[in-house]
């Protein structure tokens, strides 16, 4: 299977990239979006684009390159549930993008939340989560990973102490969103990663709603996760997922904190992670997700989607420039509002919140989600969607398109009341997702909607 690295940092934020014979620097995400990664053209026939490995198979080097191959101990493809080489662009891209040593593309966002805890907890561990998360990622946590022996203790994370106050002997990891959905409130990335390099604990942020414009990484985060889906996507075309491992985190400096890499490893020779990882200059977190989870449970990604997903790449700069410059709009609008009871938006907020968003976001940018509560409540909240036109009315967020949901019951219908209120659900929310319409259209519809509610 091929895992290629990124390439050197040759100057703080400065990315190499391919040119022609020679090697062009890049600093900024527009550049490396469309050029990053070591893929050029195509050798043989010169296209420009990446080409589609529509194939479940590749030819062996031989019984002895065979071996190799399949012992870990030379890089190359086997078969597309494990590796693929459009897949291999995409991963190469982001993690360039999100500055990062190395990714893996799955088939979900879901596989890969689930696939960045997996790849260090087992029966009897625990993870330590931020309440405010996704209906989906909160069930999972909750519920399915409770089946397979693994605990989940979640917390507020507008104290970043409680994870630490949650730690135990068997905490592998944290985990957190950088811009919580349906909260908005920006997660003290800073915070808890130095709690956890303290402990020998990584954490995973999932940072969907906050592609370029948060950058977990650059705050200590040891693991970025994403639906792709989303933005990176853009046109709610194609189903997938990523995992972008920092390079960074220290795994060996507390063995026994994260024995899925430090200890033996029966399929694979006996041998450990961090010594596979060694032999072909690997990364172990990365390496052990995809020659183990992906391998066994098979969510993969599949070529298609990995190409559509480098094209939504080479535009995600641009299109989160308006997406962000269209939300500022229609929340300074629903803020004036007068049967607008509370706008949810980064912008407006104070005290704690508003100064992690100043530290965490971009300058200028405040993601494209913004939540609001009608006066009516509840019942307002569904005459509302029911009487958008130009919204559309689904279960996403980074569409090109704006879309408007209830999550009370729809993406957080499967939670009791109680856990809807701790992720930030109350019975009269509504989210926002903004896209690249005009404004001005965007605000028409909300107006007569609201009219209506």
């Amino acid at each position: 299977m091929t895992i290629h690295q990124s390439p050197e940092v040759a100057e703080p934020d400065i990315i190499d990239v391919p040119a022609g014979n020679a090697t062009f620097k890049s600093r900024h995400p527009e550049t490396i979006a469309l050029h990053g990664g070591s893929f050029r053209f195509d050798p043989t026939t010169g296209a420009v684009a990446v080409p589609i490995y529509q194939t479940s198979s590749f030819q062996l080097p031989g019984t002895e390159g065979a071996d190799k191959l399949f012992a870990l101990e030379a890089p190359g493809h086997l078969y597309t549930r494990v590796s693929n080489p459009t897949q291999d662009v995409f991963e190469q891209r982001l993690a360039e993008l999100e500055g990062g040593a190395a990714a893996l593309a799955v088939s979900s966002g879901q596989a890969a939340s689930a696939f960045a805890i997996l790849n260090l907890a087992r029966a009897g561990d625990n993870i330590v989560s931020a309440a405010g998360l996704y209906g989906g990622t909160w069930a999972l946590f909750a519920a399915t990973l409770k089946s397979f022996g693994i605990e989940t203790r979640f917390v507020d994370a507008a104290d970043p102490e409680a994870f630490e106050k949650a730690t135990d002997e068997r905490t592998r990891a944290y985990y957190a969103e950088s811009l919580p959905n349906p909260k908005l409130e920006v997660f003290p990335i800073a915070e808890v990663a130095a709690i956890g390099r303290r402990h020998g604990v990584p954490l995973i942020i999932d940072n969907t709603a906050a592609p370029l414009i948060i950058r977990p990484l650059e705050h200590g985060a040891a693991v970025v996760v994403y639906s792709t889906t989303k933005y990176i996507g853009g046109h709610g075309t194609s189903i997938g997922g990523a995992i972008v491992d920092s390079g960074s985190f220290p795994w060996t400096e507390n063995p026994t904190r994260q024995p899925n890499l430090t200890e033996p490893d029966a399929s694979y020779q006996g041998k450990t992670w961090i010594d596979k990882a060694s032999v072909i200059g690997f990364h172990p977190y990365i390496l052990r997700a995809r020659a183990v989870l992906l391998r066994d449970i098979g969510a993969a990604i599949s070529p298609q989607n990995a190409f559509q997903f480098i094209q939504g790449l080479e535009t995600l700069p641009l299109r989160l420039r308006q997406h962000n410059e269209n939300a500022v709009k229609v929340a300074d609008y629903l803020k004036g509002h007068a049967k607008v009871e509370r706008v949810i938006f980064p912008k407006f907020q104070d005290g704690t919140a508003r100064a992690r968003a100043e530290k965490y976001f971009k300058p200028g940018h405040f993601g494209a989600l913004i939540g609001f509560e009608l006066k009516g409540g509840r019942e307002a909240g569904r005459r509302f969607i029911d009487a958008l036109q130009l919204f559309y009315h689904l279960a996403n967020i980074g569409d090109a398109r704006s879309l408007a949901i209830h999550p009370a019951t729809t993406t957080h219908s499967q939670l009791s009341q109680d856990d809807q209120l701790a992720t930030g659900v109350t019975p009269g929310y509504v989210r926002l997702s903004i896209g690249l319409e005009h404004p001005e259209d965007l605000i028409a519809d909300l107006e007569r909607a609201i009219a209506l509610a």
